[in-house]
């Protein structure tokens, strides 16, 4: 008798097909993952036969560790979500967020082999669904694992606004002494071309087998799963759609390469150890969820009631054109409209933190280059020689004002958690 968690030999069709028998949530397919960190689906009328080869994982309650070995460090899992924890719904071809905590651990047998897993379930939610309070709600349980003797955190989490979190987690985790690593994938964890498991077993490997500490991304490198990439929390963002590389570092190289085939760890770029933080406490430095944040993307025929929308807000995050530019001088009959647009902003800034991003993504901000963006800076706009991402931008303000609220102005062009380059350099540009 074969059970959920067996290596087992699968006669499907003409075919004879190894793997770990998963879950049967859906009796009309039979679930195997492959040596290759894959999940197939057979569809199970046309399964011949399935035999015994080896009982070789008995699968966790909810909760619960996996093996308790004294020579293995512990890392938690905390699960909120997203496609990493996702199954298609074959009534509907639709991916749905399903999974449950101890469902991460049926899917990933494997990663029991590297540290004693906690499993724990925070959310169960699409990212784009997250608001600040979400952020709270993390980092509080993130400083309950570590309190409870965790070397290491794992968040899995959807790829929507996972760069988005991973800023706010950086800032929210003063002190931070243990690496915490947000892991997405983008391909449901029941398909054939999920990323997720290459995703979870690299993560698990940089916590067990490096020195940093902090809060990171690990995602793809690229098209095939050989390696990949930790990304700095607070200069990475989402850049495709669909892609399994879709996360990239802006402005700066990643912190390291990880091929989990080889166990092998290649750091890229400086990066905050352990011992840096020796004597230090962690201290959380939470969100206002109250806050209202607005995100505003210049662009031609823009209107001034476009930022007097704002005027309700707590702040405003513009992303300017090119170098930092927006449209605000008459050159012509057809552009009165601009004039409004320079009062606007200075209407605005009465009352609010008014500040700036690159809308190129890439690049740095220098609104002294011409006259319009010295005016710009004149105008009170906050913001000048940065490089920050707008979601980076964003979250920053957000959370100085509900930390700093007096300091906006000072701080928010001071480098913090690495969100601000040094110096812009070349290998930070399209990797």
């Amino acid at each position: 008798m074969v059970a959920q968690g067996d290596l087992v030999k699968v006669f499907y069709k003409e075919k004879i097909i190894e793997g770990l028998l998963m879950p049967e949530d859906n009796s009309e397919f039979t679930f195997l993952k492959m040596s290759s960190g894959y999940n197939i689906g057979l569809k199970t009328s046309s399964v011949k036969k399935i035999e015994l080869l080896k009982k070789k994982f008995s699968l966790p309650k909810k909760n619960e560790i996996i093996v308790l070995k004294k020579d293995l460090p512990t890392i938690s899992i905390l699960h909120t979500g997203g496609t990493i924890a996702s199954k298609v719904d074959y009534s509907t071809g639709a991916v749905i967020a399903k999974f449950s905590e101890s469902d991460i651990l049926k899917l990933f047998p494997e990663i029991e082999l590297f540290a004693n897993i906690k499993s724990h379930l925070v959310r169960n939610m699409q990212s784009e669904m997250i608001r600040f309070a979400h952020y709270n709600l993390l980092a509080k349980a993130v400083e309950k694992e570590i309190k409870a003797g965790a070397q290491g955190i794992i968040l899995t989490h959807g790829t929507d606004t996972l760069h988005y979190t991973a800023a706010a987690l950086s800032f929210a985790l003063e002190n931070i002494n243990v690496p915490v690593i947000l892991v997405g994938s983008q391909r449901s964890s029941d398909r054939g071309s999920t990323d997720a498991a290459v995703n979870l077993i690299a993560a698990m490997q940089f916590i067990v087998n490096s020195d940093f500490a902090g809060v990171a991304i690990c995602m793809h490198e690229n098209f095939n799963d050989e390696n990949c990439l930790i990304l700095p929390a607070c200069k990475s963002r989402k850049m495709h759609t669909s892609r399994r590389d879709a996360f990239r570092p802006i402005n700066t190289s990643p912190i390291a390469r990880v091929n989990h085939e080889k166990k092998q760890i290649v750091f890229l770029s400086d990066y905050n150890k352990k011992v840096n933080y020796n004597g230090l406490k962690l201290s959380l430095k939470l969100f206002n969820d109250k806050l209202k944040i607005g995100l505003l993307k210049a662009h031609v025929n823009m209107f001034a009631s476009e930022f007097l929308a704002y005027k309700d807000f707590d702040g405003l995050v513009i992303e300017l054109l090119g170098i930092g530019h927006l449209p605000t001088m008459k050159v012509d009959e057809f552009t009165s409209e601009n004039d409004k647009l320079l009062k606007a902003v200075r209407e605005l800034v009465k009352n609010m933190p008014v500040v700036v991003a690159p809308q190129t993504i890439y690049g740095k901000i220098d609104m002294n280059v011409y006259s319009p963006g010295r005016q710009l800076i004149q105008s009170g706009l906050i913001g000048n020689y940065t490089d920050m991402t707008p979601e980076t931008a964003f979250i920053k303000l957000a959370w100085l004002l509900s930390n700093h609220k007096k300091d906006v102005k000072e701080l928010f062009s001071k480098n913090l958690r690495g969100e601000i380059s040094d110096r812009s350099e070349k290998e930070g540009f399209l990797i």
